[in-house]
């Protein structure tokens, strides 16, 4: 695995008026409308999947009181785009296949 040399900390740090776009090019309709969206170098499908995923009673009703009368499931949805996007998320990935691997054991 590859380690990446990006200073995350400086780059969450910089705002958006310190980023230098001199050099890129302009993207135009035409190749937004192609664009495909990819991870991992696979295709990500566009709009929603439906997806089964058994999850902690708590956390279902946590989200249920928080989204009121808005849908709970959109809630989650948006909860887990902004933690897709948080650059540290590698501590929780260990510390969820630590604990999947002791329930395996």
């Amino acid at each position: 695995m590859s380690v990446s040399r990006t200073d995350w900390d400086r780059v969450a740090a910089m705002r958006d008026e310190d980023i230098d776009f001199s050099e890129i090019p302009e993207v135009t309709a035409e190749q937004m409308a192609r664009a495909r969206l990819r991870v991992g170098g696979r295709p990500v499908p566009k709009g929603k999947v439906r997806v089964n995923v058994l999850l902690d009673a708590a956390v279902v009703a946590y989200f249920k009181a928080q989204a009121g009368e808005r849908d709970y499931q959109m809630l989650i949805n948006e909860t887990l785009k902004t933690k897709m996007h948080d650059r540290d998320l590698e501590p929780t990935l260990r510390r969820v296949i630590r604990e999947e691997l002791a329930i395996a054991r």
